[in-house]
This record gives C-alpha cells, structure tokens and sequence, in this order.
C-alpha cells in the first residue's frame, strides 16, 4: 500500500524537504497535502493566490482556487500539483475528511519550518498522533544537498543573531584571498512558485526588477552591494546547482535558525548572549549547536554578563568539544550622527528578528540611543491594517516597528503608519535601503550594522580553514 504523507511547513523548507524526499510519487509513498503555517512570513503562494486564509468551496464541498504547490515543480504522478491547506485544519487532513485533498488521509506528518520552540514541535507532534498519524522530522542525511565546490555555513540558534553581517565579513574574506564567492539564502518563495524556482541576484537593479518583497531585499541586499551573487529560490538542487557553478566557495546564509540546505564542509554557528537559553529551546537551532564546527557568541555589549555566561555554559554543554568559541561584538553606525541628536525618531527594525525571533529592539532602536535622540516614537496608536495586527500579536516590542512587507497592501499600509506617526526621522535599522521600497514623506536615515570579531578575524578564521575550504 501506498504511504500517504502530509508535511507541516511554512512556504520554505517544507517544499526543499518535498523535493528532495518525496519529488516524483513513487508506489510507496505520496504526498496529499502541505500545510502552511499561521503567521510565518507567508505571503502569497503562488500565481498571485492568497496563502493566508481558506478559498471558498463549491457546492459539492469541494475547495475552488486552493494554492498549490505546482506540478511543474512536484514532479511526475502530481499531475494537478499537491494541494496547499492551512495549518489548523491538519486533523482533517489526516482523518481524510478535508475537502481539497483528494487522497484519503495520511499515515504521517512530516514537521519542515524553522525557529520554533521544542514545546511548539511537541504540541505539532502530538496534534498529529490523536488524530492517528505517525509524525516526522527529516535529518541532515536526507535533506542536505551534496555539492562538488566547498560549502561555509553560516547558522545560528535563533533570527536574529547576526547571520548576514558575519556570512558578508566572511564572504569578504574569502574574496579578498581571490575566490569566487556565491552566496545561497534559504528560500522565502513569495509569488508565482514556478518563475522563482532558481533565482540569482548580482546588482541592485536584479533585486528592483524581481519586484521582491521587503522581506527578501532584507535578506539579498547586503550581499549584492559587496559584489556577492545571491541565489535564491524554491527548487534547492537547481538553485544550488547554479551557485557551485560560478563559485569556488558556496557561502550558505541560513535564514531563520535553519539547517544549511546543502552539506557544509565548514559549519559556523551563531548564539545571542541577549535571549540566554534559547540556544537550548528552539528547532532546529539547538540541532545546529550540536552539529557546529565553530560557535560565536554575539551582540555582547548589549546582553547582560548573566546572560553571557548562560550561553557560553550551554555552548560548552552542547557543542562539540573540538568546536572553539569565538565573540564578536555588535558595532552600529549612522552617516549623519547630528540628525539624530534631538529629533522624535521612528525606528524600523528587521521584521523577523524582533516578531518570531522574539528580539524587542534592533539596531535602530541602538542608534537611538546612542546618537542622543529625543524620543522613539510608539507606532501602536498609528498602525493600521496588518502592521496593528502584527504589533498587537508581538507584545513585546518596545517602541518598535516591524519592516513587514509581503504584499503590496502591506507595503502601503507600512507607510501609512509611518506617516501617522508624524516623527522627525525615521531610523531604518535593516539590511536594505528602504527608501527604494517605501513612499514616505519624512527623512529616512539607514543604519549600518555589522559584526566585528573580538580576537579574532574572518581573515583569519577562512585562513585557519583553507584546506577544507579547497583554497590551497
């Protein structure tokens, strides 16, 4: 009999284990369903069809416009594609009782998204048992890509802790020792599935023309301004595929807390003194300690020394003993400091890192504090549409707003709030200059922020490593 398999995602690792695991259905097993996540930076699934939210069903019960994910890319035997559900309605699926799955239930689910809490995983598992099916997660053996060209991974134990500014300082190094470097960032598949199946970005004007979301010239920009492709996508075997091609080193920058997609030959792993114990708490972060070949802890100047010996107590508990513990330090920069001095500013923070990275502040909220603002103006009583949402569901921002852009609705009503909250400058503590996103009247001041290595150096650590790294 034919095993029927479910996946729990959030339009990311879900469709990389589907492809890698399950593409093409086999006589054995078969996919009947993916569901997405609430809340979990998803925005539209593909053709322009809505992922948030249920489609209205037919007469007969069944769905009409579900989102799928699209034939041409699950494979042969998924001739209509796999049909894309939310979440909440897991149990149906399993029971074989959902209208838009056609197949009759699953015998079990398999957990792929990122950065969320071991109790979370937990809860998902035992929503999968009582209603009757076996539950799964798939291990580095089955999802990790195998690449001819040399692979540094960069990871962390949770959003947030720094992963871009020190994947580009070691980007940096390695183009400075004369290799070709290729940057691959895990997926964010906004919009039609099929047309970014294998994305590459090399200008600023790659990134303009892709009409990205907010969300993902965060992720790209970076990178392309260093003079660093990034390939990006769905399909991970093409995308990675096509990073090797042009690289002597794949430079993995994983988003979220996730595992590198591709078999890191050097695994770099990131924890914040600033959430202690979470190196512990959350999937697959704690997975990604104990697989670490390095650790370093960063934002030390801005955590407590409670909370940096938590962390590095549990880095020396989990980690491998062979794996060293380096430090670097947060260093957050304005191009012109006296503007801020003074002025009601409103700060905008990096939007995953401060909702489900659970970070109350950032880099602009840094900035001003330090470069003597007057007043960081509270954009709750101004938002509006999906940004009051957001700040009503993550409590625990402080005087902080979220660059939360999946959609262009999102965009306008992001600029709305902005504009309603009537502040003197606006600090824009994210990786990409927001101006070229947002239409806003007030004056935008970027703050740079990168990571500094305290006793030691990213020429130094690729240097230490150039064997493996095939640079000898």
């Amino acid at each position: 009999m034919t095993e029927r398999v479910a996946i729990m995602g959030a339009a990311g690792r879900d469709f990389h284990d589907f492809n890698v695991r399950f593409r093409g259905a086999t006589p054995a097993e078969r996919v009947v369903a993916v569901t997405r996540a609430p809340g979990q930076n998803l925005g539209e699934a593909e053709g322009g069809e809505e992922a948030e939210g249920g489609s209205e069903e037919t007469e007969d019960g069944e769905a009409a416009d579900r989102p799928r994910y699209p034939p041409e890319l699950a494979g042969p035997g998924y001739d209509e594609g796999v049909p894309i559900v939310p979440e909440a309605e897991l149990e149906a699926v399993v029971t074989g009782t959902h209208p838009a799955v056609p197949d009759a239930g699953a015998d079990r689910v398999v957990f792929s998204y990122s950065d969320v809490s071991h109790e979370a995983v937990m809860h998902a598992a035992s929503r999968a048992l009582a209603a009757g099916a076996d539950f799964e997660l798939l291990g580095p053996e089955t999802m990790q890509v195998a690449l001819d060209t040399p692979v540094l991974a960069v990871d962390a134990v949770r959003t947030g802790c720094g992963k871009s500014s020190v994947a580009r300082g070691l980007a940096d190094a390695l183009d400075a020792r004369g290799a070709d470097v290729a940057v691959v960032r895990e997926p964010m598949p906004y919009g039609d599935l099929i047309e970014k199946r294998a994305e590459r970005f090399a200008t600023p004007a790659d990134l303009d023309d892709a009409d990205l979301t907010l969300e993902e010239r965060e992720e790209y920009a970076w990178h392309v301004e260093a003079g660093h492709p990034v390939h990006a996508g769905v399909d991970y075997e093409a995308v990675l595929a096509n990073a090797a091609a042009e690289a002597d080193v794949v430079v993995w920058d994983g988003g979220n807390n996730e595992l590198p997609f591709a078999e890191p030959d050097v695994h770099l792993v990131l924890a914040d003194p600033t959430r202690p114990g979470h190196e512990r708490r959350y999937h697959p972060g704690e997975a990604n300690l104990r697989a670490a070949d390095a650790v370093c802890l960063t934002k030390l100047a801005a955590a407590e020394p409670e909370g940096i010996a938590t962390v590095e107590e549990n880095v020396r508990e989990v980690a491998p003993a062979e794996a060293p513990v380096l430090r670097a330090e947060s260093v957050v920069s304005v191009p012109d400091p006296d503007r801020i001095e003074g002025a009601r500013v409103l700060a905008i923070e990096d939007g995953p890192t401060v909702t489900h990275g659970d970070a109350a502040r950032g880099a602009a909220t840094v900035a001003a504090r330090r470069y003597g603002a007057a007043e960081r103006v509270d954009p709750e009583p101004a938002a509006v549409g999906s940004v009051a949402e957001t700040l009503a569901e993550y409590d625990h921002l402080d005087r902080v707003l979220p660059a939360m852009g999946y959609t262009d609705a999102q965009v306008a009503e992001l600029e709305a709030t902005i504009e309603a909250c009537e502040a003197d400058l606006v600090l824009a503590g994210t990786p990409c200059d927001v101006s070229r996103v947002l239409d806003v009247d007030a004056p935008v001041v970027d703050v740079d922020y990168r990571f500094e290595p305290v006793g030691w150096s990213f020429e130094e650590f690729v240097a230490e490593r150039a064997e493996t790294l095939g640079l000898n």
